[in-house]
């Protein structure tokens, strides 16, 4: 499966496009790197870079990127609104798709390590990937910014991870860190009253608000605050009140599982010294900040959220809590906002939510996840919504052949070249009978007498798209398998060496070609017990469908085990022929045991 890293490096330059410019082709020559987004202000004085990239190469276009601003921006020159401390301020990496967090904190002690030892600049690593508690908090590393950051560097506690203690006058330092996925959502209100936004916008955020009490209702802020007195603490959230913040403070880790001192803290108040201050109630989510505001162009209040882990705080729990908050209101939410990008996990994850509460499968084809979420979210309400645009990290059929249609794939087997052959023909075949039990599963999800199937349905269609998907793919596999045996044909063979070349890539290139195939069976074996699965619970009107799903599955896993058998005979490694046969004829036996249960359960149900 892909994988995907985002890159968001600050620069600090926002005025000058050439520096940027320069900046940005230095990301751009490492291969396989995407840019996304260029966001200069020239009041704060920063460019904010987007680029994404395999973990392979994500580093490198990073650390590229470093370079040409420590060559092109001069810190004592610099002058700007936002915080900063070098000429590439902060540099993090955010798992996107198939990558974890730990991948991400790697990456960033990797990159960070070469900053410091090839271009000689100070680097702190923070966020996820910090190596103490107390630099976890970008604004704490960066405090004293620039002007400070030798007399910072002079102290031993804050002595940089990587690179010399020793001021680098011309570049500054530069925080790298990991960091999940920062969502910039707005959800939209049937007002163009501010005070509505603020109301839920204030019961959604990690932050929440002062507790409150009286007339609360139907607005909360009309209430009378309620403040710490001595021997007088109490929640935020009941009406439980300690005698003194310790008592408070286990009250709140044994009934919310967290730290009293450190929410506070995080607010800005002093645990210690909370007498004539206001309690806080707790928002309704972490990893969520967020305010409302009106937006004159739509003429509607808008609460305006970023939402810094989608993960613990998805995105669909969060729309939901604003449509009960709205509701009890008498307002309603009209739909939402992605500024930005968003990653698929996150819609996905969305998608299965609604068609769950819908009671349908959620084994749907990724432009149905897709739909699926736009209109449950009302992402289209101020603006189209094109996933294709929108969506980080979208699984994408990418292969020339698999994406045009049967025609045009029909008429170009039919022509005189020995690609695309039977291969690819036996990779739709299977990727087919994967679709048609797929189909079944997704259509008996909804059909009466089958509620108690629910779970297993689910589970069926799901593993039925992960099996076509792949079969999909292994339809232009097979072709460039086949493609580097005919490339190595035509390599030269006048003397010995250039022989020698020769039949050595040929003979990786029939491996290649080989393991293609098997890998199409194992997976047209995966299509027939996705039919098996569902043909043990299927009713007369589904029979048909799912007996001809298993039929080209076989007939698929069958079709490239011919194409495995064909190019074993032009590999001369004994170990590997005896090896693939093995592992051949045990999954082709394996097909026909599951082909020939389909078979009877269809005909025992028709």
């Amino acid at each position: 499966m892909n994988q995907l890293v985002e890159c968001v490096p600050n620069f600090s330059e926002g005025r000058d496009e050439k520096i940027i410019s320069e900046i940005q082709q230095a990301i751009e020559s490492v291969s396989g790197v995407e840019v996304l987004d260029v966001d200069m202000g020239a009041d704060t004085n920063r460019t904010v870079v987007t680029f994404v990239g395999t973990p392979d190469i994500i580093s490198e276009a990073a650390f590229q990127g470093v370079k040409r601003a420590s060559e092109l921006i001069d810190m004592r020159k610099h002058e700007g609104a936002h915080p900063r401390m070098g000429a590439t301020d902060v540099c993090p990496f955010i798992p996107v798709s198939n990558v974890s967090m730990e991948d991400c904190i790697r990456l960033a002690k990797e990159t960070g390590k070469r900053i410091g030892n090839e271009l000689s600049i100070p680097v702190y690593l923070y966020e996820n990937a910090a190596s103490r508690e107390e630099r976890k908090n970008l604004a704490t590393v960066r405090s004293g910014e620039y002007e400070g950051l030798e007399e910072k560097l002079n102290d031993p506690e804050w002595k940089p991870d990587y690179g010399s203690a020793k001021l680098n006058k011309r570049a500054g330092a530069t925080a790298v860190g990991a960091r999940e996925f920062l969502i910039a959502y707005n959800i939209n209100l049937n007002t163009n009253d501010r005070t509505y936004a603020n109301e839920i916008a204030y019961e959604l955020r990690e932050r929440g608000r002062w507790k409150r009490i009286g007339n609360t209702e139907p607005f909360y802020y009309k209430g009378d605050v309620v403040y710490f007195e001595e021997n007088k603490f109490p929640d935020g959230n009941s009406d439980f009140v300690g005698k003194n913040f310790e008592e408070l403070s286990i009250y709140y880790k044994n009934n919310y599982g967290k730290s009293l001192r450190e929410r506070y803290e995080s607010i800005g108040l002093d645990p210690d010294n909370l007498t004539g201050n206001p309690v806080y109630k707790d928002g309704l989510f972490t990893h969520v900040k967020g305010l409302g505001w009106v937006i004159p162009e739509y003429n509607r209040a808008q609460i305006s959220m970023n939402l810094t882990n989608y993960k613990i705080s998805p995105i669909h729990e969060i729309f939901d809590a604003a449509c009960e908050e709205a509701e009890k209101r008498g307002i309603k939410v009209t739909g939402s906002e992605i500024v930005g990008l968003i990653p698929y996990e996150a819609m996905k994850s969305a998608a299965v939510h609604y068609l769950s509460k819908m009671h349908k499968s959620p084994g749907l084809p990724v432009p149905d996840l897709m739909n699926v979420a736009v209109q449950s979210l009302g992402l289209s309400d101020v603006g189209n919504f094109n996933p294709e645009d929108k969506v980080l990290g979208m699984p994408k059929t990418d292969g020339e052949l698999a994406n045009r249609i049967t025609f045009d794939f029909v008429d170009e087997v039919s022509r005189d070249s020995p690609a695309p052959g039977g291969g690819s023909v036996a990779a739709l075949s299977g990727a087919l009978g994967a679709a048609l039990g797929t189909m079944v599963a997704n259509l008996s999800t909804s059909k009466a007498g089958f509620e108690k199937h629910k779970d297993k349905l689910a589970k069926i269609s799901k593993k039925g798209q992960i099996v076509k998907d792949q079969l999909v793919k292994a339809i232009d596999e097979d072709t460039s398998a086949f493609d580097k045996v005919i490339k190595a044909m035509r390599m030269p063979k006048d003397t010995k060496k250039e022989k020698e070349i020769r039949e050595t890539e040929m003979q990786k290139g029939y491996q290649s070609a080989t393991l293609v195939p098997l890998k199409t069976v194992e997976n047209c074996r995966n299509a027939l017990d996705v039919c098996h699965e569902i043909s043990e619970i299927m009713d007369e009107s589904m029979a048909s469908d799912v007996g001809s799903g298993a039929l080209m599955a076989n007939a698929g896993a069958k079709a490239a085990a011919y194409n495995v058998a064909i190019n074993l005979k032009s590999i001369t490694d004994k170990g590997f022929c005896k090896k693939t046969n093995k592992e051949l004829a045990d999954i082709i036996k394996e097909c026909e045991e599951l082909s020939d249960k389909v078979a009877k359960n269809v005909d025992k149900t028709l």
